[in-house]
């Protein structure tokens, strides 16, 4: 008879965070599994519609849980390095985080960003050779994904939350699908062939394009914060999705990992499908709140 002690020494075994498996090759041109990446897409995007639509809470649990996906594929992918993250402090600090976001606000999880990457640094310290090492690198997880991540909160706690939201989700959202489609279409120069050589100039048009049209319907119609904050959030969406999407390349680079995970078929992980959602939390928030008046 297997212990208890042994089943739970092999739920654990499983539930580890490991290094990504190599994604199945695509021929075509897309450069994705366009019958599974499709979709994969619809259904992400009915959950987010559903959860917004149902109450807004729920958009933060999801928020909670997507994020905590995503720090774990991390910490898998770090391994790849042999950077070995304190993964049970990241994610109670990230949890926390987030939460303290929709409860009290950005300042008191700024707080609980530094408490937590304190904590892992100590307990680092005395845990491993390379802790101060390891405790760095999930600082610097906790930063990329919790911190970020918060700004989507604190947005989601604004007057029509739900309407932020869903300007900030479709915008990155629309800046993927114009620059792949213009990508695919257009792209003959590409803006760094050494970092991502599918990403073309002709694509960042499409992106500023199709920003530009989400932007026009949720900010400048149904936000109503007037033309010129429409331009600002095309631009400003089209760039910092596009920096996310070179900064993961970056990374995923320096792992030697293709995909951050193999979570969403035709998407790769959670981090991979966020990544410019993520960097684009930040700036929206700032443009969000500007725009009404919050500062």
């Amino acid at each position: 008879m297997v212990s208890s002690s042994t089943q739970a020494a092999s739920i654990v075994s499983r539930l580890a965070p490991r290094p990504p498996k190599p994604p199945q090759q695509s021929h075509s041109r897309a450069g994705r599994n366009l019958k599974a990446a499709i979709p994969t897409a619809l259904i992400l995007l009915a959950l987010l519609a559903l959860s917004l639509f149902i109450r807004i809470e729920v958009f933060v649990g999801l928020v909670v849980v997507a994020l905590g996906i995503a720090q774990w594929e991390m910490a898998g992918a770090l391994l790849a390095r042999r950077f070995k993250i304190p993964l049970l402090v990241l994610l109670t600090g990230q949890s926390a985080m987030l939460i303290s976001t929709w409860v009290w606000g950005l300042n008191i999880a700024l707080l609980i960003y530094f408490v937590t990457c304190a904590v892992a640094i100590v307990w680092n310290a005395y845990s491993r050779a390379k802790g101060i090492t390891d405790a760095l690198a999930g600082c610097f997880s906790l930063g990329w994904i919790g911190l970020m991540g918060s700004f989507a909160v604190a947005m989601a706690a604004m007057e029509h939350g739900a309407l932020v939201i869903s300007a900030f989700i479709l915008l990155p959202v629309a800046n993927d699908t114009g620059g792949w489609l213009a990508g695919i279409m257009f792209g003959k120069h590409p803006i760094a062939p050494s970092i991502s050589p599918k990403k073309s100039w002709e694509g960042f048009v499409g992106s500023v394009i199709a920003c530009l049209a989400v932007a026009v319907v949720f900010v400048g119609i149904v936000l109503d914060l007037g033309w010129p904050w429409v331009a600002a959030f095309a631009v400003a969406t089209a760039v910092m999705s596009t920096a996310g999407d070179f900064a993961e390349s970056l990374l995923k680079r320096d792992l030697t990992v293709k995909d951050m995970g193999s979570l969403f078929p035709g998407h790769g992980g959670m981090l991979d499908r966020i990544d410019s959602i993520l960097f684009c939390a930040p700036v929206c928030y700032l443009l969000f709140a500007a725009g009404f008046g919050l500062f």
